[in-house]
């Protein structure tokens, strides 16, 4: 399943801060989340490293006005618009927060400790700077819902042919406990976002979530070498719109902004 990156918390957050719809302390809280402490570094004007609230203050003061989220793999550069070193940065991450207002981005480094059981994260978002242009391979929200549909229409049914067990009730019993889940824990955005933002990112977490299942079930029915990379080969444009999605989801709040800006 597509986990909730940090850079998803961050953006979300962060842009509900930004516009003052939530108060630092309950931004940072989110931003945190299980992890141990946030800090980031090299923010201009700043000598060493500051916690989110003084960050995003400082971004503020910096003309930054929104975040975006990069969710980068290997061949996909979804979200990035370089320079080389950043995009290089980030995709080693996996992810990055993009500013818009001002030619900086995010990415975090996580250091973990403690012992098997009660492991701690902490994380170090260095500051670099980007290059202002428009994002890598983003959809609308329009674009990503329509191609989300579709996705999972093709992962239930790449599933089926190859005989993968997940494509029954094993599936069939995950998303209905993934969206009762959802349901429980109520909004999985910040607030600002528009309810269209909301659909697609749980939307997306199903279609990771089908993806997810099929990597993790075994080899199923697919018992030869050549079944086994059809699968892989199927899957992986169903698992790329799905993270298209997501980061559609989470940079909806710029998008909209900048819309009603116009």
């Amino acid at each position: 399943m597509l986990s909730e990156p940090r850079s998803g918390r961050l953006a979300a957050w962060g842009n509900a801060l930004l516009a003052g719809l939530v108060s630092p302390d309950d931004a940072v809280v989110a931003m945190v989340g299980e992890d141990a402490v946030h800090r980031v570094g090299g923010l201009p004007g700043e000598t060493g490293p500051v916690g989110l609230s003084l960050a995003l203050g400082r971004l503020r003061t910096l003309g930054v006005t929104g975040l975006r989220v990069a969710l980068p793999a290997p061949g996909h550069p979804l979200g990035l618009s370089g320079p080389p070193e950043f995009n290089a940065r980030a995709l080693e991450a996996g992810e990055a927060v993009v500013c818009h207002g001002a030619a900086l981005g995010l990415v975090p480094e996580v250091h973990e400790a403690g012992p098997e059981g009660d492991v701690h994260a902490e994380v170090l978002w260095h500051c670099l700077p980007v290059r202002e242009a428009p994002p890598a391979d983003v959809p609308s929200l329009g674009e990503a819902e329509r191609e989300l549909a579709e996705a999972l229409r093709e992962a239930t049914d790449v599933l089926s042919r190859l005989d993968v067990a997940g494509s029954g009730p094993v599936a069939e019993a995950a998303v209905d406990a993934y969206r009762a889940r959802a349901e429980r824990d109520g909004e999985v955005l910040a607030p600002g976002y528009p309810p269209r933002a909301v659909r697609v990112l749980a939307l997306s977490g199903r279609v990771g979530l089908l993806v997810s299942l099929a990597y993790g079930t075994g080899h199923g029915g697919a018992v030869s070498a050549s079944e086994i990379a059809a699968r892989a080969e199927a899957l992986r444009p169903v698992e790329r719109t799905a993270r298209r999605a997501q980061v559609a989801a989470y940079n909806a709040f710029v998008e909209e902004r900048e819309r009603g800006a116009r």
